[in-house]
């Protein structure tokens, strides 16, 4: 077994400070041979990895010109994923990237055939997928310790103010300048966990989420942004079980994660803050435990994988998989999003937040009833786009 991890790090602020927060409690700073960024001083980690004279570099390639790395750590925009990750795969290096996989299932099919023809793993950052609590919870569901899985849904109502939207010049837009797919969203992005999840704990193995037959889709925006910064969809699986996913940044209020699903003999909830449990009907429970707290728990798989010289990863392209397909096709049928009516839209210029006056009730009155917005009669939800999959969508089988 392996003593050290060497490691590249691309993209150092943002998220990437997460990375680099985990890594110091960890004691690995020092396991970094370079970092990866265009403007590494916007780091609030900068100084610190001046002092341990640890490199940075403008581009991946230019790193590898210079050094290697066991592990390549990927939290960079969107549209970089893709190429940054076969780079390092290119490069002898395991990879690590952050959510979503890719812009494109193109993009997703080319660093599935790379990681396949250099043998080097390729986990993606879902974080709620490499937690004890949700790899203990799938086994269970595999095992038809709950009977059926019959309907699941999960509400996130996020707040988002306006220096979120202007983070980036990649922030809420549909393409980047060359025309490649960022499609950055709230289900792409911030809440995306939450839909990936429950795709991902139905299913058939662990490195496999549910395949989804079809989609119906209402979106809608307050923000000025390309996409979308509220979602409520239904997607349908192959095994004919209904998930509910309601999603907003256009609040002004916190709720969730909330997260339920219903089986034939069980039903497992998890609420923000808490543990997730299963409810059996004869009044049994089963505590799994938060998640949610397990945060970085994706880094410690990653590095154990590498020092144990392991190739696979609970969470790899073929769980993105479903995921990303989602939101490829939801753009192809929904090119433009329909703005909330200009009378329900407030502005709070304290906070700097743009909201939809009692969207918070609304969707919680659609996740109690498992429906969407235009089922519950709610005067501005339109009619949702309901788009089929084909059954040769997942090129991976």
């Amino acid at each position: 077994m392996r003593k050290t991890c060497d490691i590249v790090l691309v993209g150092i602020a943002g998220y990437g400070e997460i990375y680099l927060r985990a890594l110091e409690e960890r004691g690995y700073l020092t396991w970094i041979q370079g970092v990866v960024d265009i403007h590494p001083e916007r780091s609030t980690y900068y100084s610190k990895l001046e002092a341990l004279k640890i490199p940075c570099y403008a581009s991946l390639d230019e790193f590898y010109k210079h050094a290697s790395a066991d592990l390549a750590i990927i939290s960079s925009p969107i549209h970089l994923h893709a190429r940054q990750s076969i780079t390092a795969m290119e490069n002898g290096s395991h990879v690590l990237c952050e959510k979503p996989i890719a812009g494109s299932l193109a993009e997703a099919n080319q660093m599935r055939e790379t990681r396949d023809k250099t043998g080097h793993f390729l986990a993606v950052g879902f974080n709620w997928s490499f937690s004890t609590a949700v790899q203990q919870l799938k086994k269970d569901i595999q095992e038809g310790q709950f009977g059926k899985p019959l309907r699941g849904e999960s509400l996130v109502l996020w707040p988002r103010n306006k220096q979120y939207f202007q983070r980036s010049n990649w922030a809420g837009k549909r393409l980047g300048p060359n025309g490649e797919a960022i499609y950055d969203s709230i289900a792409n992005n911030a809440a995306s966990h939450f839909l990936h999840h429950l795709l991902y704990v139905l299913g058939d193995t662990t490195e496999h989420s549910a395949k989804i037959k079809q989609l119906e889709v209402e979106l809608y925006k307050a923000n000025p942004i390309e996409t979308f910064d509220t979602c409520a969809l239904r997607a349908t699986t192959e095994q004919s079980v209904e998930l509910v996913y309601l999603v907003s940044h256009a609040i002004d209020s916190t709720m969730g994660p909330n997260v339920t699903l219903e089986c034939e003999h069980a039903t497992i909830t998890y609420e923000a803050d808490g543990n997730m449990h299963a409810v059996f009907k004869d009044g049994t429970t089963k505590s799994y435990g938060d998640p949610e707290a397990a945060h970085s728990q994706k880094l410690d798989v990653c590095i154990q994988a590498v020092l144990n010289e392991e190739t696979s990863v609970p969470c790899s392209i073929e769980a993105a998989y479903s995921h990303l397909l989602s939101i490829e096709y939801i753009h192809r049928s929904i090119p433009t999003v329909p703005h909330f009516p200009s009378k329900m839209i407030k502005h709070d210029a304290q906070t700097q937040r743009t909201y939809v006056h009692q969207l918070e009730k609304n969707f919680l009155s659609c996740y109690e009833a498992y429906k969407l917005p235009s089922e519950m009669n709610i005067p501005w939800a339109h009619q949702p786009i309901t788009i089929q999959i084909p059954e040769n969508s997942y090129p991976y089988e």
